[in-house]
């Protein structure tokens, strides 16, 4: 594409980056995580793998941010959205996109996450308003109005960049290709780094030390099998090679084999954790699950 985004591609991302604010406040459908906004974002442009890339990367970033109550946190699902897109359109790394493109415009969108939450107080005090009037419909239409400031946190902002920073990003773009190869480098780095700072800002949330046989147990079998794969998927691509008769593919490690493994780990470790209960709790979950079941349970006599 040379740069350049088309109208029809901004214009989905835009109502894409609106709606995922309002899922991520109502719906919670997971649709608002980076990860899903590379796929789609992805999807829009025409690379889904480039899209995946960076979505789980920022992903991983911000794995381990969280915030309380009504503070405003870094918008990496709109970051992903505007670092795919021009990542794709202007040929830039997947890396340095992440870092370049993705962190900052996560961290600036703060600034319009502030000023949707000011802009809803309106909505809010005008609620109060309809609750002590008992204008129920009222209330239910100003509840709803309440989804515009957010959407628009987030729409217009993206709208811009995509529709006016095309020509932009790709001249910069050039000159990280050109003049200033060091730095294109650098973030590349930076930018695959910043997954594994994420998972450490992570870990240390995590009741690690209680379960540090469990980290060191996946971190083993990851290892390993990621160099069993590796080893049987070269050694596979060598006999193609040679036989003409050997037309076996060999794939590398499936990740959902990994992510199997890492269930089955962490639900051994609640079933573990759930025994250790008192008897009271253990016998006011088993009543619980046998009036939701509606059997009984005990002594035919």
């Amino acid at each position: 594409m040379s740069g350049q985004i088309l109208l029809w591609q901004v214009i989905l991302l835009t109502i894409y980056s609106m709606y995922q604010i309002i899922d991520d406040l109502t719906f919670i459908s997971s649709l608002a995580q980076p990860v899903w906004a590379g796929l789609i974002t992805g999807a829009i442009m025409g690379n889904m793998t480039q899209g995946l890339i960076i979505g789980g990367s920022l992903q991983l970033t911000v794995l381990g941010v969280g915030t309380f109550g009504g503070a405003s946190k870094i918008d990496a699902n709109s970051g992903t959205i505007l670092a795919t897109a021009f990542s794709i359109s202007s040929g830039m790394n997947a890396q340095t996109a992440v870092a370049a493109i993705g962190v900052p415009v996560a961290s600036l969108m703060i600034e319009t996450d502030v000023l949707g939450r000011f802009t809803n107080t309106f909505f809010q005090h005008r609620v109060d308003k309809m609750i002590e009037e008992e204008n129920y419909r009222g209330f239910e239409r100003n509840y709803l109005y309440g989804t515009i400031p957010w959407a628009l946190s987030r729409g217009i902002p993206v709208f811009i960049a995509l529709q006016f920073g095309g020509g932009l990003v790709a001249q910069i773009v050039k000159v990280l290709n050109t003049q200033m190869v060091w730095l294109s480098n650098g973030l590349a780095t930076a930018g695959a780094l910043l997954p594994a700072v994420g998972f450490a800002i992570l870990l240390r949330y995590l009741p690690v030390k209680k379960h540090f046989a469990y980290l060191i147990l996946g971190f083993t079998l990851t290892a390993l099998l990621s160099t069993v794969f590796t080893n049987i998927q070269s050694l596979g691509t060598g006999l193609a090679s040679v036989a003409k008769g050997f037309t076996n593919s060999f794939s590398a490690m499936p990740m959902v084999a990994i992510s199997l493994i890492g269930f089955a780990l962490a639900l051994n470790a609640y079933k573990q954790e759930v025994g250790k209960l008192p008897a009271s709790h253990s016998t006011a979950a088993a009543a619980k699950n046998d009036d939701g079941d509606g059997e009984i349970n005990g002594d035919e006599d």
